[in-house]
């Protein structure tokens, strides 16, 4: 690794402090680092760079940060095909690779190239109203249509490959990706999947009656129409970016054409971190 980028979400704390280090670190080493335009700010310096901008300019981007900032990367730099790993900064740290005690030895190993790349299945959502695309972005854990501040259920048909499956009242609909099935899905019931399974996961949120968790092949498009019932209806990927629907408005949502690219410094198996965070997330609410 010769160029490293950082993206720091500066937000998490005092971070600055950790992160200089690092940066001196690396540089006694003849690594040459690279900044976002958040981590650049961090840190006082003027020569960030957007950060899918960053990404065309190192060998991977090191996120400090928890999960959400991850996402937040990953969305943006995926085109790229920029490896990137995560410092976790936050709780639970699904995605993230190193924890701050062991960074040290994860960077050395990192520097001797002691590490290999985890490759994860990204969805593609696209809006359309009279036919007409309005909007299409991707997304690596999840798209979400769901109701705002009211208390009316959304009313939505949804067709998997031009087959109708249902129309349904709920408080919305998850279509999730495996690495997905163990964040806003695994909470409205859905079942987790294992992140090499290949597949598209599909759970209401709290439906009326009888609607289940549905899993389908990764080549399905899914076609999900807005009904009249309520006003607010949105469309949310990964928690953070948004867009607000209309009665008639469909979501096409389907596997993406490029993939998240994850860096691993070792081998550990998806089961062992699942035990692992789930027993920090129980004890946390000790």
């Amino acid at each position: 690794m010769n160029t490293i980028g950082l993206v720091v979400n500066s937000s998490k704390g005092n971070v600055a402090e950790p992160v200089s280090r690092l940066v001196s670190w690396l540089t006694e080493r003849k690594v040459t680092v690279l900044y976002n335009e958040e981590s650049a700010s961090l840190l006082g310096l003027s020569s960030g760079l957007p950060t899918g901008e960053l990404a065309h300019q190192c060998d991977c981007i090191m996120v400090w940060g928890g999960d959400g900032t991850l996402l937040n990367c990953a969305r943006q730099t995926a085109a790229t095909g920029t490896p990137i790993f995560g410092v976790n900064l936050g709780r639970l740290g699904f995605l993230t690779e190193i924890d701050i005690p062991d960074l040290r030895e994860k960077m050395l190993a990192l520097l001797a190239g002691e590490y290999f790349i985890e490759e994860r299945m990204m969805l593609q959502a696209t809006v359309l109203r009279n036919n007409e695309i309005i909007d299409q972005a991707i997304c690596l854990n999840d798209a979400v249509v769901s109701k705002g501040a009211s208390f009316r259920m959304v009313h939505l048909t949804m067709k998997v490959n031009g087959e109708h499956v249902g129309t349904f009242a709920a408080d919305g609909l998850i279509l999730a990706s495996p690495t997905g099935s163990t964040a806003y899905s695994l909470s409205a019931g859905g079942p987790i999947i294992s992140p090499e399974a290949q597949v598209l996961l599909i759970t209401p949120i709290c439906p009326h009656l009888s609607n289940r968790p549905l899993v389908i092949s990764p080549e399905s498009e899914v076609e999900v129409v807005v009904l009249p019932a309520v006003e607010d209806v949105r469309l949310t990927l990964d928690g953070q970016y948004g867009v607000t629907l209309k009665v008639g408005d469909k979501i096409i949502v389907k596997r993406a054409p490029v993939k998240a690219r994850f860096l691993k410094i070792q081998k550990t198996s998806f089961f062992d971190v699942l035990r692992g965070k789930l027993k920090e997330w129980q004890s946390g609410l000790d």
